[in-house]
């Protein structure tokens, strides 16, 4: 936990293309929801969807954020997201640089 009692978690999702990318990290920065996003590009999917094994290449997108802004992120990435079913998931963060989480908590903060 950071001092203040928050704790941090990164929010992993993917993205078709960069620019869609940045412009959804972009929003979800500025409105104060996540105080970083990483864009990644060159990434391969593999996977079954409607029954049949699909290949796609995307771009990563990890958002840092606090674990009670969760459910915000993931409204805001669904609400920009091209994709049916986008890939949200939340992965807490169990230590790192205080300073660092502090940082991320404090962009975060209303």
């Amino acid at each position: 936990m950071l001092e203040g009692g928050y704790s941090t978690i990164m929010v992993y999702t993917t993205w078709p293309g960069a620019v869609e990318a940045e412009a959804a990290g972009r929003a979800i920065v500025a409105d104060g929801l996540a105080a970083c996003v990483n864009i990644l590009p060159g990434m391969v999917s593999i996977y079954r969807w409607q029954g049949e094994i699909e290949r796609a290449d995307e771009v990563v997108m990890i958002l840092k954020t606090r674990a009670d802004l969760a459910e915000p992120v993931a409204q805001a990435v669904r609400a920009r997201h091209p994709y049916e079913t986008p890939a949200v998931l939340f992965i807490p963060v169990t230590g790192g640089d205080a300073d660092y989480l502090d940082w991320i908590a404090a962009e975060t903060e209303e």
